[in-house]
């Protein structure tokens, strides 16, 4: 009986050394009234072994680019989103009008399956501003293939940088 309530409370204090570092862990990100922010984009994805030709194997990703206002009262602009490849290479503007995301809404973007353009070190340049500071949006993507009765399924996030 001791045992069992020695691991109860050995199980418990661990539950709670774990909450606490991953409470810990969450950043609280400073306000801000506008931000140029890099997301890292994958069209598709190596893998495997080099082959004979000296290749890897890779599989094609599409990715669901999602910009979400974390500011419970105030809206956010989005002033463009710019999609480039692996080498640097503008491959085109996804948000040619500045769009305005509503407080606790999502403006989402999409790069199909088939459009492997941007090759695996793609990235997505996100300009947003607001009126005054507000909580900075989150802006992450969801890459997917679900081909073949296989799933390749993960997420990126963005940093801010100075342009």
């Amino acid at each position: 009986m001791k045992l069992v309530n020695l691991r109860k409370l050995l199980f418990g204090a661990c539950g709670l050394f774990l909450l606490c570092g991953a409470v810990s862990a969450q950043e609280l990100r400073p306000q801000a009234k506008s931000q140029t922010l890099y997301l890292p984009i994958y069209s598709h994805m190596l893998y495997g072994n080099l082959g004979k030709s000296g290749k890897a194997s890779y599989v094609l990703l599409s990715a669901l680019v999602s910009i979400r206002n974390t500011d419970a009262r105030r809206p956010l602009r989005v002033l463009s989103a710019r999609y480039y490849d692996t080498q640097g290479k503008l491959l085109g503007e996804r948000v040619p009008t500045a769009v305005t995301i509503p407080p606790l809404g999502t403006l989402e973007l999409f790069v199909e399956l088939n459009d492997a353009s941007g090759g695996s070190g793609a990235n997505f340049v996100v300009k947003w501003d607001a009126d005054t500071a507000i909580s900075p949006p989150l802006v992450e993507a969801l890459h997917a293939n679900m081909d073949g009765g296989k799933a390749v399924i993960f997420m990126t996030q963005s940093v801010p940088i100075v342009e």
